[in-house]
C-alpha cells in the first residue's frame, strides 16, 4: 500500500511541474525509490509509462490553452517543454489529430487526458498460484518486436496477439528446433519510456545450437534468415505465478498480469529487479487440451 501513496505523491509532483523540466530522479524521490523501480511501478499501477503520462498531460493542457486563449503556438510549445514549433506540431497532431493552428477553429475536437488519481481496493476470494523459484541460466532462440507502452495495460494486448498471428512461420521453425515442444517462452525486456522489447522464443540445448542452428552443418543460416537472436538469461530468482488449467488460458493471463502486481506489491521481503520478465505458455494436450496454463516469471531479489 505504501507504493500507492508514493505513486500518488509522484503524480502530484508531476502535475505541479508540467511547465518545468521534470527529472525522473526527482520524481522518484517522492516514492523514496530509485528511478528504475519508480518507473516500473508507475507503469504497472497506471498502465502508462511516466513519459507517456507527462506527454499526454502536457498536450492536453496545451490544447486547452490554444483553444481558449490568444497565446502564440511557439510560446505554448516552449511552455510545455518543446524546443521547436515543428516538434510540438508533430506531437500535437499525433495526440489531438489536428495541427496546433487549428485548435481555435470552430468545431475542432481536442482530446483530453485527465489527471490520474489512484484508488486501490482489495477484493477477497481471488486464489493465486505462485511460488518463489531460482531458475538456472536459460538459453533461448527467438525474434522480437518493439512494443509501445507497458505490458500491464490490458488495452494494448492486441499488439501481442497481432505479433503472434503474423509470425506463425517463424514460430513453427522455432518449435521444430526446440528441446521443449510443448512450451513457448515470451521474454519482455529493455523497458523504457517508449516501451519494451517482446521476444517470442524457444528453449535450446547444446545439441540444437551445435547442429540444428549451425549453418556449417545445415548449410542454412537460420539465425540470419529468420532474424533470430540468442538470448541468454542468467540464473535468476522469480516469483512464478500460474493461471488455472484450462483450454484457453490467454484471457486469464492478461488479468493475472494486473493481479501479479498487487500480489508482490504488498510483499515486504522481495522487490523486482532490472531483468527480463517471462511468460511461459504450456500448451498441454492432456484431457483434450484442457490442461493448458501460462506462467508469469517476475525477477526479484530480497530487500
Amino acid at each position: 500500500m505504501d507504493w500507492i501513496v508514493g505513486i500518488q505523491r509522484a503524480i502530484d509532483y508531476i502535475e505541479e511541474n508540467l511547465t518545468e523540466t521534470i527529472d525522473y530522479e526527482d520524481v522518484a524521490k517522492q516514492c523514496y525509490s530509485s528511478s528504475y523501480h519508480f518507473q516500473r511501478m508507475f507503469s504497472i499501477l497506471c498502465g502508462y509509462t511516466v513519459g507517456e503520462y507527462i506527454r499526454n498531460r502536457r498536450l492536453t493542457l496545451a490544447g486547452k490553452e490554444l483553444a481558449t486563449t490568444n497565446a502564440k503556438v511557439i510560446d505554448v510549445a516552449l511552455k510545455y517543454g518543446y524546443e521547436s514549433p515543428d516538434s510540438f506540431a508533430k506531437a500535437f497532431q499525433k495526440f489531438h489529430g489536428i495541427l496546433p493552428s487549428q485548435a481555435r477553429s470552430n468545431g475542432s475536437n481536442l482530446k483530453s487526458f485527465s489527471r490520474l488519481v489512484l484508488k486501490f481496493s482489495l477484493e477477497g476470494g481471488i486464489t493465486m498460484n505462485y511460488r518463489i523459484e531460482t531458475k538456472p541460466t536459460l538459453t533461448l532462440i527467438g525474434y522480437k518486436k518493439r512494443f509501445n507502452g507497458t505490458p500491464y495495460d490490458t488495452s494494448r494486448k492486441q499488439q501481442e496477439a497481432d505479433f503472434f498471428t503474423s509470425t506463425r512461420a517463424s514460430q513453427w521453425m522455432l518449435k521444430g528446433m526446440s528441446n521443449d515442444k510443448m512450451s513457448d517462452y515470451c521474454v519482455l525486456t529493455n523497458f523504457d519510456d517508449d516501451g519494451y522489447d517482446f521476444y517470442i522464443t524457444a528453449t535450446t540445448d547444446d545439441y540444437e545450437r551445435n547442429n540444428l542452428y549451425n549453418s556449417e552443418v545445415t548449410g542454412i543460416d537460420f539465425m540470419e534468415k529468420f532474424n533470430f537472436e540468442e538470448i541468454v538469461i542468467p540464473e535468476t530468482t522469480y516469483f512464478v505465478f500460474e493461471t488455472e488449467k484450462t483450454k484457453m488460458p490467454i484471457p486469464e493471463y492478461f488479468e493475472l498480469r494486473k493481479q501479479v502486481a498487487v500480489e508482490w506489491l504488498s510483499n515486504d521481503e522481495y522487490q523486482m529487479i532490472n531483468a527480463p520478465e517471462l511468460a511461459v505458455y504450456h500448451w498441454g494436450i492432456a484431457g483434450g487440451y484442457t490442461e493448458r496454463t501460462i506462467e508469469i516469471w517476475i525477477p526479484i531479489e530480497k530487500k
